[in-house]
Parts: structure tokens; sequence; C-alpha cells
């Protein structure tokens, strides 16, 4: 799992009801966050992401991997659909559809060409991916409206697209979304 952009991996156990019991779950710390050391960039979370997952490939060469992301997780997360080796699945959970479109939902566009340095488009890393994808968008988020997320479901022929009740932060509220691999 790549979390969000607020705290660090331990604080994301409230996600940990959004799984099922028969899956395990590593949750990923970002350079910078947490007691990891480095800088956050994209670049060092693509890396970052990119290191774990072919670790998890690695030690576990015959369990299907599925790779769950919420917010701006979806970036790092989404850099793994290029890979030759693919994730067996993906979870991506109030996700974008690029950065930038979502930046220029709260600033003036000459702030955003300005100012925003790492730009994810989660639409082209998915472009060539035919596995399956799970989106889920938050009816009432106001970080990420749930029309990044429509504009990613219908990017990608293979995805599944649920719109759940609720506001950004409150996914794993209630059982709203279930994860199961594969």
């Amino acid at each position: 799992m790549l979390h969000g952009n607020a705290g660090q991996a331990s604080d994301r156990l409230y996600a940990m009801s959004s799984f099922s019991n028969e899956d395990s779950v590593f949750i990923l710390e970002y350079p910078g966050y947490g007691n990891r050391k480095g800088i956050p960039s994209k670049e060092t979370f693509d890396r970052a992401a990119k290191e774990a997952y072919l670790l998890l490939r690695e030690t576990y060469p015959h369990i299907p991997v599925c790779v769950v992301a919420e917010s701006i997780g979806s970036g790092p997360a989404s850099s793994l659909a290029s890979l030759s080796h693919t994730p067996d699945k993906f979870v991506l959970i109030v996700p974008f559809d690029r950065l930038s479109s979502v930046a220029h939902d709260h600033f003036p566009s000459f702030l955003v060409s300005l100012l925003l340095r790492d730009n994810w488009d989660n639409v082209e890393a998915f472009s060539h991916y035919k596995g399956p994808v799970e989106l889920f968008g938050a009816e009432s988020d106001r970080i990420i409206p749930v029309k990044h997320a429509k504009a990613l479901a219908a990017a990608i022929p293979s995805s599944k697209l649920v719109i759940i009740d609720g506001d950004h932060n409150e996914w794993s509220y209630e059982g709203r979304v279930k994860i199961r691999n594969p």
C-alpha cells in the first residue's frame, strides 16, 4: 500500500479493516516520511515504490501482488504499471488522473505552472496496462474531486469505478472500500 500525503505509514492502521484477513499487507514508507531518510519527490517516491514492489516479487514469486494506493500514493503506484512484470491488480482510492489537473482545481493556472515541480500523469502511466484496476472515488471529496477518479476510469478500459459516500479521508469508514487480492 502506498499511502497519502499527510502522516506516515504507521498512521495507516485505519486502512487494515478494508483488506481481507487472508492478505498480507506491506505499507510503504516514503523517503523523508516517518523514520525513512531521504528527500520527498516524485523521483524518490517512484523509486521507493519500484524497489518495494520488486522486493515483494522476488521474495514471494508465486503470490499475486495487488498494489493499493490512496490519494497522492496513486502517482507512484501508477508508475508500476509500466514495468515488464506488472502488478496483478491495482486498487486506487481517491486517485487523480493528473496531479496538475487537481492543482488547477485549487490554484490559479499561473501558480500551478510556476510551483508544481512533480506532476504524476496516471492516465499516461496506465496507457498500456491491461490488468484489473479498481478505482474508488469519494462523492464529496474536496481534496481530489471525484471528477478526477472518473477521468482516470474513462482512460483505463480495464478499470472498474466505484463511487463511495463521503469525503477524501473517509474512504475507510464503515467498510466503504473492500480490497481483495486478486
